[in-house]
């Protein structure tokens, strides 16, 4: 009886879940490493924590606002449970350098931030969490410092926030 099994054909294991841990964090340090993602991260953090849209425009750098029909905002005009809103923000200028979605009446305004590049179509979806009724701001970062805005009111009967 011949025996086929050859173990040098045979694929190696996938690697443990440890191995897996050391090679991310590997990765994750030396990504750390080139500054890049800290600088980020620091530059966002004081914006997602500010308590006010004040504080956030202050903390992002923003200069004043304009509002604009050319940046579109899709909201639903009552949402049932404020934990799962459905936004909808685009436009079509270019040289969008950013986008943000603010609700002003929230614990923490700033919903969301999106950081673009010529190469990225400037349409975008996504979930937010409301805490009661309140006016949510989509607003426009282009590359000549321009910030454009629409707002929309939208009316919360459960709270999504915790409150």
């Amino acid at each position: 009886m011949k025996n086929d099994c050859n173990l040098s054909e045979m694929p190696a294991p996938p690697p443990s879940r440890r191995e897996a841990l050391k090679t991310v964090t590997a990765l994750a340090g030396l990504l750390l490493a080139s500054g890049y993602p800290v600088q980020a991260q620091a530059y966002s953090k004081a914006a997602f924590e500010a308590h006010s849209l004040q504080d956030a425009t202050k903390a992002l750098s923003l200069g004043a606002w304009s509002e604009s029909r050319d940046v579109t905002l899709t909201v639903p005009d009552v949402a049932e449970n404020g934990a799962a809103v459905s936004v909808i923000l685009s436009t079509g200028l270019a040289q969008v350098r950013q986008m943000l979605v603010l609700v002003d009446k929230n614990p923490t305004p700033l919903a969301a931030r999106f950081v673009l590049t010529d190469a990225v179509e400037p349409q975008f979806v996504t979930r937010i969490r409301m805490a009661e009724t309140a006016q949510v701001y989509a607003v426009v970062i282009l590359a000549d410092g321009r910030v454009l805005f629409a707002r929309k009111e939208v009316k919360v009967t459960l709270s999504g926030c915790g409150g």
